[in-house]
């Protein structure tokens, strides 16, 4: 019976058809994939400011300064990013900004003198935020071709990379490797991921007709962009001065001292994974008032208790805090039906980063007037913030 079956046409023909994931699914692996590059490239920066701070002998208010390069960057740029994205298409756009991207991960560990640091970081945060709105743009896409929500899903791969660069930086740091040997580790993984990716990202979403270069906010994207600004503003705090501060305030051993952003990092991640689930069944505005809750008790924590444990703790209820906020935010400014994704994603990011922009320097003049402690008890109170203007969602649908 089985060899009559064995020869048998239709047994034949399909042991020779070959399974090829549905096309969707190929373009959500790709963008996935760029997702995990750009994180890989700022989670590996991130995890060696306290080096840089050192080597280049920065008080935590130079070190301030020199950090605001980056966001500023960043914003400056982001108006620049949503109209060339939406003229020539997110791939285009996002192809050549994660390349220059990486290999300006490469100059900051050749920076040679405050001045040309500064420079460095200030190119990094313009390209970083190319690929943030180009990639983004890439996610609202294919989330069109799914109908539901899966932005949290790319949010928790960029959290995931996050958690792997952090990681990656901890176990080179214990092996004593120079900075430009960790980059350019870190290029050759990530430039690998891109060479896979390019094929199966989105074509073709240019717009025909040109967007305005610059946007006014209507009240929805005005909400969403302030409550982007009080995330984002916690976030950039834990991205530029965990590790700052679990060496001058907890104290931690030289070895232990990215611990504070691991932890912080892998409850991001976590939380992303789970997100789109909760969102669907909680709701978004729930979801949003319990984050600021978290973020807000996460760092007090932090603040009240500066010790190993409870700084570990305290950082992975901010991980878990800010895990949802930006994706729910992103995916609703993504689908706005008045400006094309790549513009309406740029304004609500425009102000989401001036949070960013101001949250790690302002981090850094505090600490120098009065303690870091101070400075962590600020960001306690903008990621507050999240829970009360989320409260008034509604009233703008």
């Amino acid at each position: 019976m089985l060899l009559v079956l064995a020869d048998s046409p239709v047994f034949t023909h399909l042991c020779s058809m070959k399974w090829t994931p549905p096309t969707r699914q190929l373009h959500r692996w790709a963008v996935a994939a760029i997702f995990f590059a750009s994180g890989l490239t700022f989670a590996s920066w991130a995890s060696r400011i306290p080096e840089v701070q050192t080597m280049h002998h920065l008080s935590n208010g130079a070190l301030g300064g020199v950090l605001f390069a980056l966001p500023a960057g960043s914003l400056i740029s982001l108006p620049l990013w949503g109209w060339m994205i939406a003229k020539y298409g997110s791939k285009t756009m996002l192809l050549s900004g994660i390349s220059l991207y990486i290999l300006l991960l490469l100059m900051i560990s050749r920076a040679g003198s405050i001045g040309q640091l500064w420079v460095i970081l200030f190119l990094f945060g313009m390209i970083g935020n190319l690929c943030n709105i180009a990639v983004n743009t890439q996610a609202v896409g294919v989330e069109k071709l799914y109908g539901r929500s899966i932005m949290a899903g790319f949010h928790a791969i960029w959290s995931l990379a996050g958690f792997t660069g952090a990681a990656l930086g901890n176990l080179l740091i214990a092996f004593n490797a120079t900075l430009f040997s960790h980059f350019l580790v870190i290029g050759i993984l990530a430039s690998t991921l891109v060479i896979v990716a390019n094929t199966r990202l989105i074509q073709g979403d240019a717009q025909t007709q040109s967007s305005a270069f610059m946007v006014r906010p209507n009240k929805e994207l005005w909400l969403l962009g302030l409550i982007a600004f009080c995330c984002m503003a916690c976030e950039g705090a834990m991205f530029d001065w965990s590790g700052v501060y679990f060496q001058k305030v907890v104290n931690a051993p030289r070895e232990l001292v990215a611990l504070g952003y691991t932890a912080f990092m892998s409850t991001m991640a976590g939380g992303r994974f789970l997100g789109d689930w909760i969102i669907t069944r909680l709701g978004k505005r729930q979801v949003l008032q319990a984050s600021g809750l978290l973020i807000f008790s996460g760092l007090l924590l932090a603040v009240l208790f500066p010790y190993l444990s409870f700084a570990i703790l305290g950082f992975m209820l901010v991980g878990l805090g800010v895990s949802s906020v930006i994706p729910v935010v992103y995916s609703a400014a993504g689908n706005s039906k008045k400006l094309a994704p790549s513009v309406a994603l740029a304004t609500v990011s425009s102000i989401g980063f001036i949070g960013f922009l101001i949250g790690p320097p302002i981090i850094g003049f505090i600490a120098q007037a009065l303690s870091l402690r101070w400075s962590f008890t600020f960001i306690a109170i903008l990621g507050l913030g999240t829970t009360l203007l989320s409260a008034k969602m509604d009233a703008h649908k």
